[in-house]
Order: C-alpha cells, then sequence, then structure tokens
C-alpha cells in the first residue's frame, strides 16, 4: 500500500484530475456503443461483449478426437538373431502388446457419408482407429485412403447426427483475417484458439512433399493435428498439421493445409482410394528482376509474374503438351503462378487423367497450353540430369510394399569412383529425404535439388535401416 502512495504522490493534482475524467469519458463512451460493437463481423448481443459462442456451438461437434491402438512386438536381442535361431531351430518369437495413445484430432467434411478428415501421421500404421465425438460416442474408423505427400488421411465411420464443416473459399482468404484452430491437444478435447492468418503459401519447410501451407498464430499444440482452422462463420479453411517449436511449446508459428488441397483430395480418395499424381515433367524456376526484365515481363503489385520452364523431360505430359524451355508460365487453370510454390501446390491436386489448361507467355505472346497428366513414361533417369552431384549415378522411381519405406528414388547403378561413390552412396540405396524435405519420386528429388546450394544432407534406406549421409 504504501508503495502505490509514493507512486501517486508522484503526480500533481491536475495530472490525476485529467486522468481520471479521461477514464470516465471512455467507460462512458464503450457503455453508450457497447451494444453495437462489431468485431470481425460479429454484432454483440444487447448489454454484452463480443463473442464466437455461437459460431463454435456449431462447429465444435465436427472436430473429433483420434486415438490410435497399434501392435507392438518386445523380443529378446538374443532371440532376434536369425543366426541364432536358425542354429537352435527355434521359431519366432517375440512378446506382444497393444499400445493405444490419443494420437490427435480430424475433422468430419460429410455427415451422411461419415468421412473425416485427418493427418496422415496421426493414424499411420495404427492397427485401430478410434473416433471420439463431442457427444461422448466412440466409433471406430475405417481407412479409406491416404496422401503421405500431402499429409492427409480419409477415414470413414457409421454413425447417425453427425455434423460437419462445410469447406471455405480459400481465394477469398486474406492475410489478418481472424482464425480459429479446434482440436485436442494433450488430450484436452474441444479445445479452442485463436489468432489470425498470418500468412498464406508457406513453402520450402521441408515438413511435406507437396506445401502450400496457411501459416497462422493461432495457438497449436501436440494433439491439434488433424483438426480444423475455421473462419468466424464456421467454414473449414484448413487442417492444423505442424507447429515451428524451436524450444518445443507453442511460439504463435502453426501451419494449416488450405481446404482447396483438402478438398481436391479427398475426392481422389473417396473416388480411387489413393492418389494417382501424373507425371508434368516440367522444371521451373523463379522469374527474378533481373528475368523479368530479360524477358518483357510485366510486373503484377510489383512483383513479377510467373515461373519460368527451365528444363522439360523427353516423353512427359509436359513435352507432349508443346513446353519449351524459356516459356513462362503465369497460371494453371486460372490460378496465378507467381513463385515455384506455387506450381508446386497445382501439381499436388493434379492427377492422373485430368486436363489442365496452362497460361504462358512465349516470345512476349500470350497463349494457353492443354496438358494431358500422364504417367511417368521413363524408367531410369542418369543423375547428371538432376545435378551434377549425381554424376554417373542412375536413378530410378522407388515403389514397394516393404514396412520400412513405400517410395523414394532408387540408386539403381552407380559408378566406382563417383562423387557419391566415395562419400557412402551404394547401388540399392533407396534416397527419402534431402537436406529434410521427403523425396517420394524423380520429381521431387529434382525439385528439391533445384532449391539446394552447397551440401546436400541426403536420408537412405539400407538394407532394413535408416541412415544419413553428407554429399558435399
Amino acid at each position: 500500500m504504501k508503495n502505490r502512495i509514493i507512486f501517486l504522490r508522484s503526480f500533481d493534482r491536475e495530472q490525476i484530475k485529467s486522468a481520471l475524467v479521461m477514464i470516465a469519458s471512455v467507460a462512458a463512451f464503450v457503455s453508450t456503443v457497447g451494444s453495437q460493437m462489431v468485431f470481425a463481423g460479429i454484432k454483440a448481443p444487447e448489454s454484452s461483449l463480443p463473442s464466437l459462442a455461437d459460431m463454435l456451438e456449431r462447429a465444435n461437434p465436427s472436430v473429433v478426437n483420434i486415438a490410435t491402438r497399434t501392435t507392438v512386438v518386445e523380443q529378446n536381442r538374443l532371440l532376434a538373431d536369425p543366426f541364432f535361431r536358425q542354429f537352435f531351430d527355434l521359431p519366432e518369437s517375440g512378446r506382444r502388446y497393444q499400445r493405444t495413445q490419443s494420437a490427435g484430432s480430424g475433422v468430419i467434411v460429410d455427415s451422411e457419408k461419415g468421412l473425416i478428415v485427418t493427418n496422415n501421421h496421426v493414424i499411420d500404421r495404427a492397427d485401430e482407429i478410434m473416433v471420439g465425438l463431442s457427444d461422448g460416442r466412440t466409433l471406430i474408423a475405417s481407412l479409406i485412403g491416404k496422401d503421405p505427400q500431402v499429409d492427409l488421411a480419409l477415414l470413414e465411420v457409421e454413425a447417425d447426427e453427425l455434423q460437419h464443416l462445410e469447406f471455405a473459399e480459400i481465394s477469398k482468404v486474406r492475410v489478418g483475417d481472424y482464425v480459429v484452430a479446434i482440436g485436442n491437444p494433450f488430450g484436452l478435447s474441444q479445445t479452442v484458439t485463436s489468432g489470425i492468418v498470418s500468412a498464406l503459401g508457406r513453402s520450402g519447410l521441408g515438413i511435406e512433399g507437396y506445401e502450400d501451407f496457411i501459416q497462422t498464430d493461432a495457438p497449436i499444440n501436440p494433439g491439434n493435428s488433424g483438426g480444423a482452422l475455421v473462419d468466424l462463420s464456421g467454414r473449414l479453411i484448413g487442417i492444423n498439421t505442424a507447429i515451428y517449436a524451436p524450444s518445443g511449446g507453442n511460439v504463435g508459428i502453426g501451419f494449416a493445409i488450405p481446404a482447396n488441397m483438402v478438398e481436391a483430395i479427398v475426392d481422389q480418395l473417396l473416388s480411387k482410394g489413393e492418389v494417382n499424381r501424373g507425371y508434368l515433367g516440367i522444371v521451373v524456376q523463379a522469374v527474378n528482376a533481373d528475368l523479368a526484365k530479360a524477358f518483357n515481363i510485366e510486373s503484377d503489385q510489383g512483383l513479377p509474374r510467373g515461373v519460368i520452364v527451365v528444363d522439360v523431360e523427353p516423353g512427359s505430359s509436359g513435352e507432349l503438351a508443346g513446353f519449351e524451355p524459356g516459356d513462362i508460365i503465369l497460371g494453371i487453370n486460372g490460378k496465378s503462378i507467381r513463385r515455384p510454390a506455387d506450381f508446386e501446390s497445382q501439381t499436388a491436386i493434379t492427377f492422373l487423367g485430368d486436363s489442365v489448361s496452362v497460361e504462358i507467355i512465349r516470345q512476349q505472346t500470350e497463349k494457353s497450353l492443354m496438358l494431358e497428366v500422364i504417367s511417368h513414361t521413363q524408367e531410369s533417369v542418369p543423375g547428371l540430369k538432376l545435378s551434377g552431384v549425381f554424376r554417373g549415378v542412375l536413378l530410378k522411381n522407388f515403389d514397394s510394399d516393404d514396412d520400412g519405406v513405400s517410395e523414394g528414388v532408387l540408386i539403381e547403378d552407380i559408378e566406382d569412383g563417383s562423387t557419391v561413390s566415395s562419400q557412402g552412396l551404394e547401388k540399392g540405396d533407396v534416397i527419402v529425404a534431402a537436406n529434410r524435405r521427403p523425396i517420394s519420386d524423380l520429381a521431387s528429388l529434382r525439385s528439391t535439388l533445384q532449391s539446394l546450394s552447397g551440401q546436400i544432407l541426403l536420408r537412405v534406406y539400407r538394407n532394413g535401416r535408416f541412415g544419413s549421409l553428407l554429399i558435399r
């Protein structure tokens, strides 16, 4: 109390009187206009503060908790040795038990069909998937399909009286829009946090194979994965997927897969059971100020338009459509392309058999090309076509049902004395990541190498084990 008295006495009477008058004026103003306050488009009810409660009462039941049960085998190291078992004629043995964990969240996107979207990493390798609804019901879900490259999975449950979220129109989402994250962080069901859209089109993070994230400062924590990021109308604008957490906790940087990508992947999984992306065979790079000047490209809001084609794979969709090095791609299916990340995000929702309209500039003339998405026809590619680092290496897409790794790029052959051979790469290795970016096929390896300089950290699968190699 003494400190407060000393503090107040440091002001003269006139200053205190002025401050009290100002506080009284503000209070009167708030009291007068409180019933007419508008917060981000939400009008406050009579004699109350603005609230998101009505919207959340509608949206919350559409967000579910996801728990998984996984069979784990514990085995004595000696008994795990195949030579020991063979020598003593011992059968396969090991203690099996099931581990249940609250894995994350999910979003109901079709109440009639019981369709739920979540992250692939939430349910990956699960033997059983359990969905907890907001009304207390627990359901067993079946897996319809998944897309590890985007980190999405589609589940199905059988239940009545479900509620779903409508997809928002992503083209209308702007930086600064208020958003709300709903999920189950740390197993705390129906947790709601709020913030704004911090950025759009985030990529190059090395989180997924295809990245086009919405960044938000709405607090997102472990367990929020697969949950909803909604606008103030309760429409789904994204699936919360990852956070940037250098200290291990939330620092206000979270990432969500945008609704347009989610909707496209859901349609593909629902119709095909899997995602069948074709191979465009087009390598692009950003149009900087120098290139824009050289090619006489007009700027859009002060930024160079489009991406420039630097290579077209023989026999690919791009070659058959008539693309040439030097073409400037301005748009795909009506969506503006400003940078390579925009091109990659459109590739993520371009599937085998699709017809794609591409707007280009060629020799200072704008024109449109129709591209028919076909499968990759080339079996093997000389590594030199991707990067000088891989001189003397023959590369091939890897696709397997192996439990260890299902996709990547196979080292089909390698010359003795080549750079990568002397640094530890071997024939039969499968490249699954480069500088911590997942590699699913030759196209993703090529794209990743285009954005890298200097040394490359490869994650490699060899003889049932993962390891890392630093290539200089």
